[in-house]
C-alpha cells in the first residue's frame, strides 16, 4: 500500500528542479495524490476500513493545504499542475 521508492524518485524526477527536490510543492502535491489515489482504491474494496479512511482523509486536507498555498505563491503552476494531475474536473 505504500509508495515505493522507485515511485517516489519517479514522481520527484517528473515534479521537481532536480533528483533532490523533494521539498517543492508540486513534488509534495504529487506524492500525495498517488497515495490517496492508492488509498481510494483499497478503500472500493475494504469499504469498512475507517482506520484508512481517516487516513485519507489527512491525506486530503494536507493536499488541499499545499494547493492553498501553491495558488498563492504562483497561479500559473498551481493551474498546470491541476492540468497534470487531473486532480479537479
Amino acid at each position: 500500500m505504500p509508495i515505493t521508492a522507485e515511485q517516489k524518485r519517479a514522481l520527484v524526477e517528473e515534479y521537481g528542479k532536480d533528483q533532490k527536490d523533494t521539498g517543492n510543492p508540486e513534488v509534495q502535491i504529487a506524492i500525495l495524490t498517488t497515495r490517496i489515489q492508492e488509498l481510494t482504491e483499497h478503500l472500493k474494496v475494504h469499504k469498512k476500513d475507517h482506520h484508512t479512511r481517516r487516513g485519507l482523509l489527512k491525506l486530503v486536507g494536507q493536499r488541499r493545504r499545499l494547493l492553498r498555498y501553491l495558488k498563492g505563491k504562483d497561479l500559473e503552476a498551481y493551474r498546470a499542475l491541476l492540468v497534470k494531475l487531473g486532480i479537479r474536473k
